[in-house]
C-alpha cells in the first residue's frame, strides 16, 4: 500500500504492483501472496472502518503498475481525468467560485 485517504466512515487504499529489483525482494508480503497463492494488484480499495470489510475495489491492469497516493475530493459528482498530451485538454473550460 502507498497511498491512504479517508471520507466519512471509509478509509481509501492505493496499492501497487512490486518493482521488479532487489530492493522490493524477499518481503513478507511476497511470502504472504505466495501462501494465500495469490498474485499483487494494482488498484484501490475501500475499507469501511465501522466493520473492516473491503467494501469496493478497483482494479488497474496495463501500463499502469504504480498508485503513488489517492485522494478524496468532496462534493465532486462527476470527476475525470483528461490526459496532457491528448487533444481534450485543448477544450477543457474550468470556471473557479
Amino acid at each position: 500500500m502507498r497511498g491512504l485517504s479517508f471520507s466519512d466512515h471509509y478509509a481509501i487504499l492505493a496499492h501497487f504492483l512490486p518493482r521488479d529489483n532487489k530492493t522490493f525482494r524477499g518481503l513478507a508480503l511476497d511470502e504472504t501472496l505466495n501462501s494465500k497463492n495469490t498474485l499483487p494488484r494494482c488498484g484501490l480499495t475501500v475499507i469501511d472502518l465501522e466493520t473492516g470489510d473491503a467494501v469496493h475495489w478497483v482494479r488497474i491492469e496495463g501500463i499502469v503498475s504504480e498508485l503513488y497516493d489517492v485522494a478524496v475530493l468532496p462534493d465532486v459528482t462527476s470527476p475525470a481525468l483528461i490526459g496532457f498530451k491528448s487533444d481534450e485538454i485543448r477544450r477543457v473550460i474550468s470556471v473557479g467560485e
